[in-house]
């Protein structure tokens, strides 16, 4: 009964109330904000889980009054007033209980790079990136270009951009794998529809201290930069190669004028392509026994078909189909397909925990 599974976070949110109310604390500053930290995590839970158990004793009560000579018929109505309250609240506690994400408070990397369809692949990575940039301007997100690898079509065979926000990677974790767009080239004369591909990754920020590099791990390389960029463009040799010798990882940039520059951005991303590394091999030992098909950020995983001369966008995780591709990516309308996914997650989560 979802009741019970509330009380002991009732019973820790008091506990907490009188270890943080103890004259002895405010010697240990370490452990009272430890504890602070664990009650503030709990506390929108056992609000609900307070106004939930009133709601049922409130209901209890009313109809043990429902047959009453004198209060019978003011309580029958309170009841057509508490009864349909239940389930709404019951439905927001069970999402409450779901295990956060660790990662879900994260700025991210977002990787997109350019796969199989030429220069039509590189056009699509400049294209949904273009409506991920309206998305987080919806959101209020910023963003940071980190690496560009313009193609020669006017496309991007690669594009790295750092993304700050209030839950960012709770929503865009959704966008990792690969992303099918069918579509008639401009140069194509006949009018036949080309499909191509490109991939997303989708990699959380992480502070120097969560991933440490020796030094000597690493083989960084320095040459001329190539590709449009002004006058210093192969002129210095300001464009840095990093190479992770243990895991292979490598990570170029030359979007700055200053070698600097370039080396600092090369490693954030390098360090985010090694925690990602580290938390997808943990996924997998994890998930080894079971199948979880929404967020899974399997790079190698169809996830979404955007077909333009249907105007249709499918994400195949829950087989959704909407009929306004156009109108998604022009206007950064992700929140249509990333909330169905949430959902859909949310579901079988809880499923899986028997709320």
């Amino acid at each position: 009964m979802l009741s019970e599974k509330l009380t002991p976070f009732i019973n820790r949110y008091n506990e907490l109330t009188e270890l943080l109310s103890s004259p002895d604390i405010g010697n240990d500053i370490k452990r009272m904000t430890e504890l602070s930290k664990e009650q503030s995590s709990i506390q929108t839970i056992v609000t609900k889980a307070t106004e939930y158990k009133k709601l049922l004793d409130d209901i209890e009560e009313n109809k043990a009054l429902a047959f009453d000579s004198e209060l019978g018929e003011l309580a029958k109505e309170e009841l057509r007033e508490l009864e349909p309250m239940v389930s709404p609240l019951e439905d927001e506690i069970r999402k409450l209980l779901i295990p956060a994400d660790p990662n879900d408070k994260r700025n991210i990397y977002i990787e997109l790079r350019a796969g199989t369809g030429g220069d039509e692949a590189a056009i699509f990575v400049g294209d949904l990136f273009n409506a991920y940039v309206r998305y987080a301007d919806l959101r209020g997100w910023k963003i940071e270009l980190m690496s560009t690898s313009p193609s020669d079509a006017g496309g991007f065979k690669e594009i790295i951009a750092l993304i700050k926000g209030e839950q960012v990677y709770s929503r865009l974790k959704y966008e990792a794998g690969v992303h099918r767009v069918q579509r008639v080239p401009a140069t194509e004369s006949q009018g036949r529809v080309h499909t191509s591909a490109i991939t997303v990754a989708v990699m959380p920020e992480v502070d120097d201290v969560e991933v440490i590099i020796n030094e000597n791990d690493l083989k960084i390389d320095v040459m001329r930069s190539s590709g449009s960029g002004g006058q210093s463009v192969n002129t210095t040799d300001s464009a840095v190669r990093i190479t992770h010798i243990p895991t292979g990882i490598v990570v170029t940039n030359q979007d700055q004028k200053s070698q600097h520059k370039n080396k600092d951005k090369a490693m954030q991303i390098l360090k985010a392509r090694i925690y990602d590394m580290q938390m997808q091999e943990a996924k997998e030992k994890e998930m080894s026994d079971r199948k979880e098909q929404v967020g899974s950020g399997d790079r190698s995983a169809r996830i979404r078909t955007y077909n333009y001369p249907q105007n249709r966008i499918s994400d195949h995780r829950i087989t959704l189909t909407l009929y306004r591709l156009e109108e998604i990516m022009q206007g950064g309308l992700m929140d249509d397909i990333i909330e169905p996914l949430i959902a859909d997650t949310q579901a079988q989560i809880m499923e899986r925990a028997g709320l």
